[in-house]
């Protein structure tokens, strides 16, 4: 991999179709801990991996008020280090489950009479007048069900109505429910769970390529920790590269709709995983990567 490290290497993508980004970005979930349930992060380093994305090219970070262990949140963090934001510079949240004090993930959802609050409460979290994107999220870590979402949807459609929010995404959720969402409000973007050797949403995938709705997975590296897979490592030797770094171009590699956005407490792992948007997978790699059986 000789291609200078930068997060546009995988081209650019119009969130919304007027919010340019690179299709290389950074989620923020692991600045805070990075393991869950383990203790905080320090927090100088998360400050420099976030100042060092921006350098790198980063230009769109995906964060959540209920992204935060002991006394590190990340939307705190994403502030310290950032603000004033740079221009061009994507922030993207989502609002929808609820975490109590104890609880180590969020574990179910928040009353539909609160998700404004928690609109505001990302507003001054981050510093910001607007949010570019705010996703709901229903649901809690189980399958995306078909339950309705429209109620919910349509309080965040008035906060756009008012100018406090840009551009909506919908996460976890199933192809009726985006089509739900879509009734209501335009979608700029799906935050679904995928993993290029398991690609069980293709489906949602293919509608959100079609109808110009970013598709942009959480978990891309199998969540807490890389997934142990032959193929995966065959591609990796092949290109000299990283499992993650693979898992990553994969993700890219399947459809020009697709944003990858990779987290880390790592400032090494930063680097790695934004040189993935340089490797270049061949059809055969990409067919080995997603065969199944």
């Amino acid at each position: 991999m000789t291609e200078e490290i930068s997060a546009a290497s995988a081209g650019h993508w119009e969130l919304g179709g007027d919010l340019r980004v690179a299709r290389m970005g950074f989620g923020a979930m692991r600045l805070p801990v990075s393991t869950l349930g383990g203790p905080p992060n320090d927090r100088d380093t998360a400050l420099k991996i976030l100042r060092r994305a921006v350098e790198l090219g980063i230009d769109h970070i995906d964060t959540a008020a209920f992204y935060f262990q002991g006394d590190l949140a990340a939307n705190e963090l994403i502030r310290a280090a950032l603000h004033p934001y740079p221009d061009g510079l994507v922030i993207a949240t989502k609002v929808g489950p609820s975490r109590g004090p104890g609880d180590l993930a969020p574990t179910g959802q928040m009353p539909t009479s609160e998700l404004r609050a928690e609109v505001e409460r990302n507003l001054r979290e981050l510093g910001r007048d607007h949010l570019d994107l705010v996703y709901l999220r229903p649901g809690g870590l189980e399958p995306p069900g078909d339950e309705p979402i429209g109620e919910r949807f349509a309080v965040l459609a008035g906060l756009r109505e008012e100018g406090l929010i840009r551009h909506l995404g919908v996460s976890h959720v199933s192809a009726a429910q985006l089509a739900e969402a879509r009734e209501i409000a335009p979608v700029a973007a799906v935050q679904n769970r995928f993993d290029v050797t398991m690609p069980a949403d293709t489906e949602l995938l293919e509608i959100c390529a079609r109808d110009g709705i970013a598709y942009v997975p959480y978990f891309p590296l199998g969540g807490f920790g890389l997934p142990e897979d032959d193929r995966v490592e065959r591609v990796a030797r092949r290109h000299g590269a990283t499992t993650a770094q693979v898992l990553l171009a994969g993700l890219l590699a399947l459809s020009p709709a697709m944003l990858a956005i990779p987290g880390t407490s790592s400032p090494a792992h930063l680097e790695e995983n934004i040189a993935a948007a340089g490797l270049r997978l061949t059809e055969d790699d990409l067919a080995a990567l997603t065969a199944t059986g």
